[in-house]
């Protein structure tokens, strides 16, 4: 009976978040609550969601400030220089901007955030892609693929879910995966070199003085500031201005200058107030004492970022009124991660304390072939491809993982083996139509979905493969 309410829980959150008929935060809260009492252990609901809320804290508090200090440091200017020089690396040939593209989405990914990263990608290197009549579904692709292996990183989403789905810590799940996620991210290089070189074959290797020439007014998307806040994007029909950054990402004459020249194609804002030159290089080493202190385990990852995140504001804005303003800036991406990781301890809480989950891994155990049992990592790896394309990444996390997990364990896989098999699907997991973010990235690049569904697909779950078999071949799965 409990593996019957089980699966029904899981189908009924699946259904309704991917119907879109209940937000993910309220799935995770009422559908487990209402599941409970069908088992008979109303009672104990309170028991089962602070157990959970008291173990989910930690992870809560990591994406929390780690949220906060990427936006700030993208708000201060850290990454300014590496867009304009990706830029002037690029020049006017379609192999480099091709590589540029998924360089500048690599590291803009550092924010965790996929539509900020889409937003600045696609801002900087779109007038390159329209002034070259270069594949715009090349640049919408390598984009989602390059954010999709980075979307892996412990405060983007899928490792905080599968370290708050199965209870572990997020660093022992992404540190020992970094070879394998490095294999990845060389494979995306690879195919957008691949793909550049077809762009270039069919361009040629241009000059932007050959193709600059006029061309109707169109609606235009212009990322005129940065930091997560959202009022920053201006959508305008027919306005051939460009804005500041000089990205109009239209293709009239106003965005003509040279992309190798300072003031030309930039992605930000470069005149946006939370500017802070003279601090360029205490933020850089902030950001790489951070990182190192992460992959090195120097201390919890929650309380790197909790103190990186009060040195980045108290460094950088010491007037309160001004840090108020940045934490403003980024409240919605912070309420709405933390939010959900807190509604979370509801559903693992339930399933967990219930022992449906326990039930369902037994007759998932029970229905797996006896030779398949010991390779429950790689069938977990496989099965997160199309799983976590089909559903979102709430509903394979919090609703599939914790089941594989248990059966695997039976075969004595360890949990932290099926949670790292788990992130391989990301790569194509980020062009999934319930991927919010995906829409922003083809409505900016004004490519129709279907066009870039059918591009990327293939790629994408060839990287997943990639990122695979580079885990079992290291031993990290």
């Amino acid at each position: 009976m409990l593996t019957i309410l089980g699966f029904t829980m899981i189908a009924t959150f699946l259904v309704l978040i991917m119907l879109k008929k209940m937000s993910p935060i309220a799935a995770l809260v009422l559908i487990p609550a209402l599941f409970c009492v069908f088992v008979g252990k109303g009672a104990k609901l309170g028991d089962y969601v602070i157990d959970g809320v008291t173990s989910l804290a930690p992870t809560a508090a990591m994406l929390m400030f780690a949220i906060v200090y990427f936006g700030v440091m993208i708000d201060v200017g850290l990454f300014d220089p590496i867009v304009r020089g990706i830029l002037k690396f690029c020049k006017a040939d379609p192999l480099r901007i091709v590589v540029g593209t998924a360089v500048l989405a690599a590291i803009v990914s550092l924010d965790g955030d996929g539509s900020t990263t889409f937003m600045i990608t696609v801002s900087a290197m779109y007038p390159l892609y329209k002034r070259l009549k270069m594949s715009l579904v090349v640049m919408t692709g390598v984009a989602a693929m390059a954010n999709g292996v980075m979307n892996t990183l412990p405060w983007g989403g899928p490792t905080a879910r599968a370290a708050t789905a199965l209870k572990v810590s997020a660093s022992d799940i992404f540190v020992p995966m970094i070879p394998a996620l490095a294999v990845g991210m060389l494979a995306v290089l690879v195919l957008s070199y691949v793909l550049g070189r077809r762009e270039r074959k069919r361009l040629g290797v241009l000059t932007l003085d050959e193709v600059l020439v006029e061309e109707p007014a169109e609606s235009e998307t212009v990322l005129v500031g940065a930091g997560g806040d959202k009022k920053g994007l201006a959508a305008g029909k027919g306005d051939n201005k460009q804005s500041a950054s000089g990205s109009s990402g239209s293709g009239t004459d106003a965005d003509a200058e040279l992309p190798d020249e300072d003031d030309g194609f930039q992605g930000l804002d470069p005149n946006r107030a939370t500017l802070r030159p003279k601090l360029y290089w205490f933020n850089a080493l902030l950001t790489v004492i951070l990182l190192t202190a992460m992959i090195m385990e120097w201390l919890p990852i929650p309380v790197l970022f909790l103190l990186g995140a009060a040195l980045a504001l108290t460094v950088n804005f010491p007037h309160m009124p001004d840090q108020k303003a940045r934490l403003g800036a980024h409240a919605e991406n912070v309420l709405n991660v933390s939010g959900m990781v807190f509604a979370a301890a509801v559903f693992t809480g339930v399933l967990q304390g219930t022992g449906m989950v326990d039930h369902m891994a037994t007759w998932l155990v029970d229905n797996i072939p006896d030779g398949m049992g010991p390779h429950m990592a790689f069938v977990t790896g496989v099965l997160s491809i199309p799983l976590t394309y089909f559903m979102s990444n709430d509903g394979f996390y919090f609703g599939i993982v914790p089941v594989l997990a248990e059966a695997g364990n039976a075969h004595g896989v360890s949990t932290l083996e099926i949670a790292r098999a788990s992130l391989v699907g990301q790569p194509l997991h980020m062009s999934s139509p319930l991927v919010p973010a995906v829409y922003v990235l083809v409505g900016m690049a004004k490519v129709e979905f279907g066009d870039h569904t059918r591009f990327v697909v293939k790629w994408a779950a060839l990287t997943s493969l990639v990122v695979l078999g580079a885990g079992i071949l290291f031993g990290i799965i």
